[in-house]
């Protein structure tokens, strides 16, 4: 069945009412027409489950329906099965037909779509062309690279001129120059807005090069959902603030201090909050000292005692991490001042952070 123009049929964009016993997945959400949002959260929230719903490929067993449009594709009496949907997934394995040609695997969905032979060879030379892989048209997968693999794949599931694209990290297995020559080419071709585009990804990269809005899965429940520049700066949980490279803790905002998760952290209120209302401290990890005896400045409002966890490489500079309460806080700092501290995990170290550098949401 050849994919529909976006008419008024798809004009309204994907609504999607997800209840998923096993596993558990229970939220409503509206994915506009030409977006391209990026599902976050922590393993086991639900980010695949979703996916699978969209596609047709999991049966929640609840009050499930999906709509493109006026269109149903799922609901207590209808289910239009998952090859009829109009829906392509690209994964982080390319899982090509091994036993076809490049040209073929391209070739597959359209010609299943039962196209004219004149309307599947415009596909497949168009959508070779733009992935960059006519030179590799008679090969089969198996004399290609993992980069190459992944931009056939790319080439197949748009030669179906889906309505909806899944992406379920597909640059993960591909080392990180060859990730971004094929997040750059798939930034390209999402540039055209003709489609609805829904991404799981736990890359920061992916988000703000492809993504224009994002939604916040956790435990099953839609945590957040907004612009992506606004929930990256304004993080709902502590994995989207590690995945924007911030810091972050939830509790109560007494009137000087958030006051939650085994810890209180002084800043400066970047919104109306009132006191006793949820609230959030975000700061940068740039914005933490770190001292191995109890700094003399008085200026720090914030000093949190730690063991150090984690020492993790970042570019030119070191991310130092300890847990801190219930939270996890992260340190950047350089590798000198890192050899000059002479910190290893399980050493005994005091963050230092300024009232100033942190923002209250």
């Amino acid at each position: 069945m050849s994919a529909p123009e976006a008419d008024s049929a798809t004009a309204d964009g994907l609504r999607l009412r997800a209840d998923s016993r096993v596993p558990y997945l229970d939220l409503e959400h509206h994915f506009p027409l030409g977006s391209t949002t990026a599902v976050l959260g922590p393993n086991g929230a639900g980010k695949t489950t979703l996916l699978r719903i969209i596609a047709g490929l999991h049966d929640s067993g609840g009050d499930t329906r999906v709509n493109i449009g006026r269109e149903i594709l799922r609901d207590r009496g209808h289910r239009v099965p998952a090859h009829r949907r109009g829906v392509a997934m690209l994964s982080q394995e390319a899982r090509l037909f091994p036993h076809l040609t490049v040209r073929a695997n391209v070739a597959f969905a359209p010609s299943a779509q039962h196209l004219s032979a004149a309307v599947v060879r415009e596909r497949v030379e168009k959508w070779l062309e733009v992935t960059e892989v006519t030179d590799l048209a008679d090969r089969k997968p198996a004399q290609l690279s993992g980069g190459q693999a992944q931009r056939v794949a790319i080439a197949r599931a748009l030669a179906a001129e889906p309505r909806i694209l899944l992406l379920d990290e597909p640059f993960r297995a591909l080392d990180v120059d060859v990730a971004g020559r094929v997040r750059a080419l798939l930034r390209d071709v999402l540039s055209d807005h003709s489609r609805i585009t829904v991404m799981v990804t736990h890359d920061v990269v992916d988000v703000v090069t492809l993504a224009d809005r994002a939604m916040v899965i956790d435990a099953g429940r839609r945590a957040g959902e907004g612009p992506v520049g606004e929930m990256l700066a304004n993080p709902v949980n502590d994995f989207v603030a590690r995945l924007a490279g911030l810091n972050l803790v939830s509790g109560e905002w007494d009137g000087v201090a958030v006051v939650g998760a085994g810890v209180a952290v002084f800043g400066t209120l970047a919104e109306p909050v009132h006191r006793h209302q949820r609230a959030t401290a975000v700061f940068a990890p740039d914005a933490v000292a770190v001292f191995t005896s109890p700094p003399a400045d008085t200026s720090f409002r914030n000093v949190f005692t730690t063991t150090v966890e984690q020492v993790v490489p970042h570019g030119d500079r070191v991310i130092v991490r300890g847990r801190v309460g219930d939270v996890t806080i992260g340190a950047e700092v350089t590798g000198s001042a890192l050899l000059d501290l002479s910190l290893t995990v399980g050493d005994r170290v005091h963050f230092a952070v300024k009232a100033t550098a942190v923002r209250v949401y």
